[in-house]
């Protein structure tokens, strides 16, 4: 099941976990410190770019007569969408370039092209996912509500149908989003029904905004061309949807992307929540553009290590953060895109079925694993919250690795 103590998974003592936090707190130190115009001017650069490749887009939409021009424009609204909104909206709204004091590059202006409203995500992402990250039942965006990724939750019938439902979150990826933030500020509200409503309005008026801009606006300055336009903007906005999608299920359900039982938060120090992000975050291999196309999320690892450090330093922070890993015997869960993206498949398909269906262990499986996978006959695990897991005989001793990678 989800691990209950990072530090019986990891085999780390207390001081190797303390002393953990205090490198990782020098490199996120090194970092801000650092920070001046060449990273102002990246974010700044970004922006320029993806505003250009957005009207070059439209403009080879609206104008070209030819079916090559029309994908070639398509294609380019597609991608200026999605650096829009992981490289430039997901990390702006993160706070990365609050530092530049900048009115318009910052977390509470910046409103990005999709119909989720940027406050509210702000809440259910920046606070919600990152704090709690990977905790079962804490942590709304693991399984976004409608799939099981854990054994931790029971299954049900209902779950069948998770290899269709994920299809059709893929397709529409935005809109989930933009639901999943509104419930958020629901439960944030506590009961408040007058700010809930206030929120479902704000949500409405986005949906609003997107729908008249992508489908009404933009295809009616088309004149008799409007079928075209309508078209590409459908399909970039789907290009979006899928791509973003892709991304963030890359990042945090493949194998080795680990998951926590509440229980897991008593007393977390802030070295123990390092810890966590290290093993419940998983990397992409990629060079510069794969990594530009994804809002440089390909280094998930470090940005939940350092949600709010730029994006353009990630690279250089995940030199320092492998060697930390290497150090005390850590996983680094890295990949290509097509290996995480089938890992992550094959789990959304396999925990679809009844728990019955499954061969490997609770506590050892490619996809869920805990502390109690280091036990073996006669041996206990002590857990955080002090109970005691009698070992069974699917963890013989020469199972048990020097650490849990």
């Amino acid at each position: 099941m989800a691990i209950t103590d990072v530090g019986a998974y990891t085999h780390l003592t207390e001081a190797d976990i303390e002393a953990l936090g205090v490198e990782l707190d020098a490199i996120r130190r090194d970092i801000e410190e650092s920070l001046g115009e060449r990273d102002a001017a990246y974010i700044r650069r970004a922006i320029i770019f993806q505003r250009a490749l957005e009207v070059t887009g439209r403009m080879l939409i609206g104008v070209s007569r030819s079916r090559t021009g029309w994908l070639v424009g398509t294609a380019s609204l597609a991608f200026a969408k999605c650096v829009e909104n992981m490289e430039i909206g997901h990390n702006v709204s993160h706070g990365q370039w609050d530092w530049m004091n900048d009115p318009e590059i910052h977390s509470t202006t910046w409103e990005w092209d999709m119909v989720a409203v940027s406050a509210q995500w702000r809440y259910s992402h920046n606070y919600r996912h990152h704090m709690f990250s990977n905790v079962v039942g804490v942590d709304d965006d693991l399984g976004f509500g409608i799939m099981r990724i854990t054994r931790d939750e029971p299954w049900q019938p209902v779950h069948l149908l998770q290899p269709l439902r994920n299809l059709l979150l893929a397709a529409i990826f935005e809109w989930g989003i933009a639901l999943h933030g509104v419930h958020s500020e629901r439960d944030r509200a506590e009961g408040d029904t007058a700010r809930v409503k206030r929120e479902r309005k704000k949500l409405i008026r986005k949906i609003a905004r997107q729908g008249v801009k992508d489908y009404a606006l933009f295809p009616a300055l088309s004149g008799r061309r409007w079928r075209r336009t309508l078209a590409a903007n459908a399909a970039a906005n789907l290009v979006r949807n899928l791509w973003t999608y892709v991304v963030i299920f890359c990042g945090h359900f493949p194998d080795g992307a680990e998951k926590f039982t509440a229980e897991a938060l008593d007393e977390e120090s802030r070295a123990e929540w390092y810890l966590r992000q290290m093993l419940g975050a998983a990397n992409i291999d990629a060079g510069p553009l794969l990594a530009f196309s994804t809002g440089n999320l390909c280094y998930q690892i470090e940005h939940h290590l350092f949600p709010d450090l730029p994006s353009n330093r990630l690279a250089e922070v995940a030199v320092r953060v492998r060697a930390v890993c290497e150090k005390y015997d850590l996983p680094y869960t890295s990949g290509s895109l097509v290996r995480q993206y089938l890992l992550t498949l094959r789990t959304i398909h396999k925990l679809a079925l009844p728990d019955r269906f499954l061969t490997a262990t609770s506590h050892d499986a490619p996809e869920t694993a805990s502390e109690q996978k280091f036990a073996w006959p006669g041996r206990s695990v002590t857990l955080g919250s002090g109970a005691r897991c009698k070992a069974t005989d699917c963890c013989a001793p020469e199972r048990i690795p020097r650490g849990p990678a």
